[in-house]
């Protein structure tokens, strides 16, 4: 079924998909794969403020103090691209506990393989053969778009699963509401309740002589 956006609403929903987008390749550092030497290239790269702020929206942060990778890129047969390293941040947050402004830091190892579009379904289908085996499970490769593969999304792919989804202060605690235990609240009070509505109301009445 296709879905068409019609009108100034449709419009602007759009605009604000195309904007969220963009913002999450603002760290872009794209290399040519046919330019990659034999020797393979190694890269260091950092996110400036303005893509470090469009990254923080995206990912629901109060900022990114700082976004880091160290990258090595290395060819291999059938040109496919090997891309190993780190990504290095350091992030603010609001503690899930206590409301406070804290701040953390993601170490996430990058650990890639890149392979011509044509070539991705194939080894893919090595993947699930190795899954219904006992062998050991490797990741699926990434298909290379348009001859390039861009370190910046990467390493913002990498900082954005470091996120912690429940970020505390070391020294919060968290303590459930205290509940004020009803006298009435016990297992017979129920039975007290019947047995009181089953009391004849002219049984406490004294007896005239």
């Amino acid at each position: 079924m296709e879905v068409s956006f019609a009108g100034a609403s449709g419009r602007t929903a759009m605009s604000r998909a195309g904007s969220m987008t963009n913002k999450a390749d603002s760290w872009s550092v794209p290399i040519t794969v046919a330019q990659i030497p034999d020797t393979g290239l190694h890269r260091d790269i950092e996110a400036g403020p303005a893509a470090r702020e469009a990254m923080a929206e995206v990912a629901g942060l109060r900022q990114i103090l700082s976004a880091s990778a160290s990258l090595d890129v290395t060819p291999e047969s059938g040109g496919r691209v090997h891309v190993e390293g780190r990504v290095r941040a350091r992030v603010g947050q609001t503690c899930v506990v206590t409301l406070d402004p804290i701040e953390n830091d993601i170490d996430e190892p990058i650990d890639l393989i890149f392979a011509p579009p044509e070539q991705v379904p194939q080894l893919a289908d090595l993947v699930d053969e190795a899954a219904e085996s006992d062998a050991e499970i490797p990741d699926p490769p990434e298909p290379i778009e348009s001859g390039v593969i861009d370190l910046g999304r990467l390493a913002t792919d990498a900082l954005f699963l470091g996120i912690d989804p429940y970020p505390r202060r070391p020294d919060a605690v968290f303590e459930p509401p205290v509940v004020v235990a009803d006298p009435e609240d016990h297992p017979f009070a129920a039975l007290k309740a019947l047995r009181l509505d089953a009391t004849p109301t002219d049984a406490k009445k004294p007896r005239n002589r």
